[in-house]
């Protein structure tokens, strides 16, 4: 009885000490996104972000949605990661929407 109950306690604290602290922020970007192209630039680029678990993007919201492990990195450091590929990000808030511009036209051709 005495080991399973020290069995249980050890499976209990090596299961606490690999959790990760996950979480998941939805940005947007300019220039906006307008094909697949600018897509796949910042999935290909922003991965790389130490940290970074999975990326998700939506021409049609405007948002590029990354998962990320917030004991390796940040909002900030993911928004440091756009810059790199000569985008400017910005964090949304909870519910907030982002409109496609029209006027402006991709240049990842």
């Amino acid at each position: 009885m005495k080991k399973n109950i020290l069995l249980i306690a050890a499976l209990m604290l090596s299961t606490a000490a690999i959790a990760k602290n996950i979480k998941t922020a939805v940005f947007t970007t300019v220039p906006q996104m307008h094909c697949d192209n600018c897509e796949q630039k910042i999935k290909k680029n922003v991965r790389f972000v130490k940290g970074v678990k999975e990326i998700k993007t939506s021409i049609e919201q405007q948002t590029v949605t990354v998962t990320y492990d917030a004991d390796k990195t940040s909002p900030e450091k993911i928004i440091d990661g756009f810059k790199r590929i000569n985008y400017s990000a910005r964090q949304l808030k909870k519910g907030e929407t982002v409109k496609r511009n029209a006027n402006e036209h991709c240049t990842n051709m």
